[in-house]
């Protein structure tokens, strides 16, 4: 099936246009890695989640060392502070280590081929997809449904 070309659709805003003879297919493509990266973002977010959850427990471990040998528990006690206080999550690996490498490696080429696409079919052009779905979808002249914050 051909991809259609549409005229440029007036949408909220010059920047979220569609350039003249970008066809539906690739602005539909353009969509879709768009939302793949939005998914990467929320990754990322958890994985900094997981490294501030990991952080957190492992500070806590002093506390229950020093819980322990109060309770006259020391050999528990040792055994928490040589097998888990400050242990590697991954071999040879903090998660801080753990952001720094997914920031530097899966991260930074994600967002890279993403602006790569974006620029070199859409003139850089950002969420092309979602403008045309906002301008079909909102009730002209209806309050909340403006396609600025100034209309």
């Amino acid at each position: 099936m051909a991809s259609q070309n549409h005229e440029p659709l007036q949408t909220v805003d010059d920047v979220h246009s569609r350039p003249s003879g970008l066809d539906d297919s690739t602005v539909e493509a353009l969509g879709e890695l768009s939302k793949a990266l939005e998914t990467i973002h929320r990754v990322r977010g958890h994985l900094y989640s997981a490294h501030q959850l990991v952080g957190g427990a492992d500070l806590t471990l002093d506390r229950v060392v020093e819980l322990l040998r109060q309770a006259g528990h020391d050999e528990v006690a040792d055994r928490v502070e040589r097998e888990l206080l400050g242990r590697n999550v991954l071999p040879g690996r903090w998660t801080f280590q753990i952001m720094e490498e997914f920031d530097d490696g899966y991260y930074a080429a994600f967002q890279e081929v993403e602006r790569y696409a974006r620029e070199t079919l859409a003139g850089g052009r950002r969420h092309i997809y979602e403008a045309e779905m906002k301008e079909r979808r909102r009730t002209h002249g209806m309050p909340g449904h403006e396609a600025t914050p100034q209309e």
